[in-house]
């Protein structure tokens, strides 16, 4: 049966480690979180100010079922990432919570990132990993099909946000069946 060990382990490839979330990281992504204020308007959740107390004390107590990595770039936090595995649906796991600061978009950190928590979650059993993105994230779409996940659908007005919006959320997924042939491809 796919679940998560106890503890998530350091994953890495190249400049890119993924370290399981911890208070060491809380500053430095406080300060990441806050160089786009305006990104926040999409999530779910903000990062800004008391957000990001709120959330912080959910993200390293694990409290929500969600688990996450600081993400690091060349020794520098660059944001975080997370993932779920669903209660409800064994053998299914969301990875989500992705942030990374402006600088870091549009490089390889996003891909190996990804590609370091496929791995970890098909490795750990899981036979689908989805990801869930308000339907205004056309970047975060763009960047799962490029990773070659599969739009299974929209989920209407699935969420409201911490600014009261009401979201569609679109879910993408790859299986395990899929992922082999895919992993060597999307090698970072």
């Amino acid at each position: 049966m796919a679940a998560l060990p106890p503890a998530l382990p350091l994953l890495a490839k190249g400049d890119v480690r993924l370290e399981p979330l911890a208070d060491a990281h809380a500053e430095a992504l406080r300060a990441a979180a806050a160089e786009d204020p305006a990104i926040w308007e999409i999530y779910s959740y903000s990062l800004l100010g008391d957000g990001f107390d709120r959330w912080w004390g959910n993200a390293v107590s694990g409290r929500t079922g969600w688990r996450y990595w600081a993400i690091l770039w060349r020794g520098r936090l660059v944001g975080c990432t997370g993932v779920w595995p669903e209660d409800r649906t064994p053998g299914v796991a969301e990875v989500g919570g992705t942030y990374l600061r402006p600088d870091a978009r549009g490089t390889p950190v996003n891909r190996a990132a990804k590609w370091l928590v496929l791995g970890f979650l098909f490795d750990c059993g899981f036979h689908r990993v989805e990801f869930r993105i308000d339907d205004r994230n056309k970047r975060s779409q763009a960047a799962v099909e490029k990773l070659g996940a599969r739009r299974d659908g929209i989920l209407r007005h699935h969420k409201i946000t911490h600014t009261g919006h009401v979201r569609d959320t679109h879910v993408f997924a790859i299986l395990d069946s899929e992922w082999p042939s895919m992993k060597e491809a999307l090698m970072p």
